[in-house]
């Protein structure tokens, strides 16, 4: 949550054998997850047997306070549970709130013993939420890094596999991995970006798109370091007058996955797990985190996003599989899908919303996303889409990922998958109608539904 707003991989440029050697165990992929109150340990039993079914290999913690109770209570219920059922975690450490290293050093150092701490190369790894100006009253930002926390942990035998987002650095906001970056920050073992997971507001209704992924990943490389590539679905927060913005939706998932495979990425992070402060989560949110947030309880109480790992998982398995084509991920049996929706129009008035519509309205469009998987054998299957009670599209699909927008009319929706001789193959309801006003939140949070 941002306060502000493997099998080896083919490698074309000469490195040396050391690098060589570390790309051998690449393609982890990771949930970020937020670290928040936990209920009883139950809850983080759920949490590591659902990622680990899911595919992930890990979650990254995103650690916002070192030594607060809430905070050193789930992260220990977490570590019990991921050394119970063989899941592995690992600390992303959230350089918007914490400003010294000898308040996550200690946290480091005890549980980068742990059976469940995520090891690359026999390495703890490491990351962050930005961090790239974050100097710890040093010269430069590489200086604090090397010095406060590199070689501290240095001192006590640990040597971190540190792969931060720093895209913050020289005061940007997703800024690009250039080569410039990797001559001033040696510290770094690899890259990881947050911003580009989406396209900015100020850009308008544009696809995601996947240059600043292609340079970072490049210029990582041929500076003998990793890319870790974010796959995220949308932003919508609606907090206070200085959180309530809204990143373009639609099929940005979709479009990620396609990148990914294009690309070949070292590490994946899905972004989030279970944020629900920012909506973009793919996994179980309970009440506990946002008990002392009744603006973020308006906004996602009620909205389920686990349908989205029906599409994601078969991708996991295409991308660790090396493929690098649409027609690659397919489903684990006869299909897989969903479909996606803003119950609330985007000419929405909101007259009631003290904080008004976000940030960003102007690039939302009233449309429905569906995501499909079929096999390579399937042939003359159909998706019926019927918006309002009527049927509104009604599309041909091919083996692969189907992935297609519609627009949508007010009311009920669902989706249909039509066999060659007609029949009913699977099909999804959405839980909320779309409506076209509201008294009470401006809500852009999105119903997520399985077609089963």
């Amino acid at each position: 949550m941002r306060l502000s707003g493997r099998s080896s991989i083919p490698f074309f440029v000469p490195l040396a054998s050391l690098f060589s050697h570390a790309r051998a165990n690449l393609k982890g992929v990771f949930g970020h997850y937020l670290v928040g109150s936990l209920g009883d340990a139950s809850e983080a039993v759920k949490d590591v047997q659902d990622a680990k079914h899911f595919g992930l290999d890990a979650f990254a913690l995103n650690v916002q306070d070192a030594t607060a109770e809430f905070a050193t209570d789930a992260i220990s219920k977490l570590f019990t549970a991921a050394e119970a059922n063989d899941f592995k975690l690992f600390f992303s450490f959230h350089m918007t709130t914490l400003n010294d290293a000898l308040t996550f050093i200690p946290l480091l150092l005890h549980y980068q013993k742990s059976s469940a701490y995520y090891l690359h190369d026999g390495r703890p790894f490491v990351s962050t939420l930005d961090g790239g100006n974050v100097a710890f009253g040093q010269s430069s930002p590489n200086e604090g890094w090397q010095t406060q926390f590199k070689d501290v942990l240095a001192r006590s035998g640990v040597n971190p596999f540190f792969v931060p987002d720093f895209d913050d650095f020289n005061n940007q906001l997703g800024g690009t991995y250039d080569t410039q970056f990797f001559q001033d920050f040696t510290v770094v073992d690899g890259v990881f970006s947050w911003e580009s997971a989406w396209p900015e507001v100020a850009e308008g209704h544009v696809n995601v798109s996947s240059a600043k992924d292609q340079a970072g990943l490049t210029n990582a490389h041929a500076a003998g370091k990793v890319y870790m590539m974010p796959l995220s679905s949308f932003q919508f927060k609606h907090i206070d007058p200085g959180q309530n913005f809204y990143r373009l939706w639609g099929l940005k998932l979709t479009q990620r996955m396609v990148q990914m495979l294009e690309l070949q990425p070292d590490f994946v992070e899905i972004i989030t797990w279970n944020d629900s402060g920012e909506s973009h989560y793919v996994g179980n949110v309970f009440p506990e985190p946002i008990a002392g947030s009744p603006a973020i309880q308006a906004y996602s109480n009620g909205f389920n996003h686990t349908a989205w790992q029906d599409i994601l998982a078969p991708f996991i398995v295409a991308y660790k599989n090396n493929k690098t084509s649409v027609t690659d991920i397919t489903p684990f049996g006869e299909f897989a899908g969903g479909f996606w929706y803003r119950p609330l129009l985007v000419t929405a008035k909101c007259a009631n919303d003290t904080l008004g519509k976000p940030d960003g309205v102007q690039n939302a469009v009233d449309k429905l996303s569906i995501a499909v998987l079929l096999p390579a054998n399937s042939t003359g299957m159909t998706l019926r889409v019927l918006s309002g009670d009527s049927v509104t599209a009604t599309l041909p699909t091919t083996p692969g990922l189907n992935a297609v927008t519609v627009p949508f009319q007010l009311g009920r929706q669902r989706v249909e998958l039509v066999g060659a001789d007609g029949s009913i193959v699977g099909a999804g309801d959405g839980t909320k109608d779309v409506i076209g006003e509201t008294n009470g939140v401006c809500n852009f949070d999105y119903e997520a539904a399985d077609i089963s």
